[in-house]
């Protein structure tokens, strides 16, 4: 997760660099359930409104959030499918918080109602983070359920009436870019605190439908349009959050968005990107999902590390015997193409390694949907073969 408002922040009000403090332990996001009432085009869990047979039961999880507790893992974001649907979310929830961790719900928000929404409310949650992909029949269309925008914004409306910390997340395709600015407006009017924009990833129903991705200049117009808005509600003296997801390139390109802007900044927020370090899947970020296996993180769930009701969860994520965790968790990682010639390789760590594998069949080629030029990374030109 890359967080532009952080560095808006560090612009206006520059602090001293100081010590690297790496989390305790990865955010571990939880898909209790794969069951979902939606059918979501970029669904990287490729999720139905089905029973899925052998998933964790209530007694297995709260074995296993001891385990996550006893190793130091801060944050639990509970997922899905559709996490409403299971019907013990609350009891796991407010066990979630009993032990400390920060916890987040992450919804499509239908499900939220009148008859929920005080058990929700009770729980505590940090964040409800819901989804939503542009206005009213885009949406409608994405999630391919008629009547799916007002059920979500119903919901996000009930949760706002309650103090309840909101998101909207947003991921960008070809088909609803142009409806980021309306997004962005529905984010003031319904007085959101959050904004999250998810670039496209190959990974479930994600990857059947990465034909969709949009285009290069497409997604840097989109940054613009973010750090312009965040830049503004800092200025403002608002407090909202905008942070984007699964695409580490985000963090360069900032940098290149600060030498036209604010080029005395440059070295000290180039400073503070390196300590960022870029990519965290298989080291900051982990997953797992409804069966209880361990993945990098949510795109990589063809992967299996291994499984929680067999091993604990701390034995599992610091084995390296993996071959994809040890290139994951290897400082630098090991990735060929205009990755290995990047000059800042060291703020974005290669970018999302599921692109590259879903793409070229090797988890270390360079990001296929890196979105800066050969010139931005410092890539000289090579000059043609004279085959005359």
């Amino acid at each position: 997760m890359f967080r532009i408002s952080q560095y808006m922040r560090e612009l206006v009000d520059p602090k001293p660099l100081g010590p690297v403090r790496n989390p305790p332990g990865p955010v571990v996001i939880w898909n209790l359930i794969r069951r979902c009432n939606l059918t979501c085009k970029h669904c990287y869990s490729i999720s139905a409104d089905t029973h899925f047979p052998g998933e964790l039961d209530r007694q297995q999880i709260f074995t296993v959030m001891n385990d996550l507790k006893t190793f130091h893992v801060p944050v639990l974001i509970l997922s899905g499918g559709e996490p409403l649907l299971r019907p013990d979310i609350f009891e796991i929830a407010h066990r979630a918080k009993e032990m400390g961790f920060f916890t987040a719900l992450s919804t499509n928000g239908t499900l939220i109602d009148e008859d929920n929404i005080s058990a929700i409310r009770d729980v505590g949650f940090n964040y409800v983070g819901i989804s939503i992909d542009g206005i009213k029949e885009t949406h409608d269309e994405f999630r391919q359920m008629k009547g799916g925008f007002d059920a979500s914004i119903h919901g996000l409306r009930l949760c706002r009436e309650e103090g309840i910390k909101t998101g909207l997340r947003f991921t960008m395709t070809q088909d609803n870019a142009k409806e980021l600015p309306q997004m962005l407006q529905l984010m003031d009017d319904e007085g959101v605190d959050k904004f999250y924009f998810s670039h496209l990833n190959y990974a479930g129903r994600g990857n059947k439908n990465r034909e969709a991705d949009v285009f290069l200049q497409t997604t840097r117009w989109a940054m613009d349009l973010l750090f312009d808005r965040a830049m503004a509600d800092v200025r403002a003296g608002k407090q909202t959050e905008f942070v984007t997801g699964n695409n580490d390139a985000d963090g360069v390109y900032l940098l290149l968005w600060i030498a036209k802007h604010f080029p005395d900044q440059y070295d000290h927020i180039r400073a503070k990107l390196v300590q960022w370090g870029g990519n965290s899947s298989g080291v900051n970020v982990a997953n797992i999902d409804n069966l209880g296996n361990v993945h990098p993180d949510t795109m990589w769930w063809h992967h299996n590390l291994g499984n929680v009701k067999e091993r604990k969860f701390a034995d599992i994520w610091q084995d390296t015997s993996d071959p994809i965790m040890a290139g994951l968790k290897a400082k630098p990682r090991k990735i060929g193409g205009r990755c290995a010639e990047c000059k800042d390789f060291d703020i974005c760590a290669g970018n999302t390694r599921i692109r590259a594998l879903q793409l070229t069949g090797d988890a270390w080629a360079e990001d296929p949907a890196c979105y800066l030029t050969d010139q931005e990374i410092g890539i000289k030109e090579t000059a043609a073969l004279d085959l005359a």
